[in-house]
């Protein structure tokens, strides 16, 4: 399974957003601290924001937040809907032209693993990657720059 780097940006927003509940981080901000184009991380936010993941605050003051409490938002979910495609094998698609796929049973034990996959993310609430283990990553996403 390949995450692909627009779930990894969004993974990233969601966790930063996390460790910044008290506050509303910009996608400015956001963009300087992980060294993303701030262009790129407007596409990830914005469908974070569809996905209802994320809330946008607008106006003065304004930035972003959780739309709901990370405990609320689990990893398998927020992989489902950020990744366009989980085709693992070109057999997934309808357009496959592999001439074994009539016969073969390799379809099945992938799309056994892809659900495998995605049922253990669907037991990780986002609140499970900021245990108390990584105050220190919590201290280096809050530093100020």
């Amino acid at each position: 399974m390949h995450i692909t780097q627009h779930t990894d940006y969004a993974l990233r927003v969601l966790i930063f957003l996390a460790s910044n509940e008290h506050r509303l981080p910009t996608i400015q901000e956001i963009s300087e601290r992980f060294e993303i184009s701030r262009s790129h991380l407007m596409k990830v936010v914005n469908q974070l924001i569809r996905n209802g993941f994320v809330e946008g605050i607008r106006g003065k003051g304004g930035g972003l937040r959780l739309a709901r409490p990370a405990s609320e938002i689990l990893i398998g979910d927020v992989v489902r809907k950020m990744e366009t495609d989980l085709v693992l094998v070109e057999c997934f698609s309808d357009e496959s032209r592999c001439l074994l796929t009539a016969n073969c049973n390799l379809k099945g034990v992938f799309a056994h693993a892809l659900e495998a996959f995605l049922a253990s993310l669907d037991k990780v609430p986002l609140t499970q990657v900021l245990s108390p283990s990584q105050r220190q990553l919590l201290h280096v996403l809050t530093r100020v720059a």
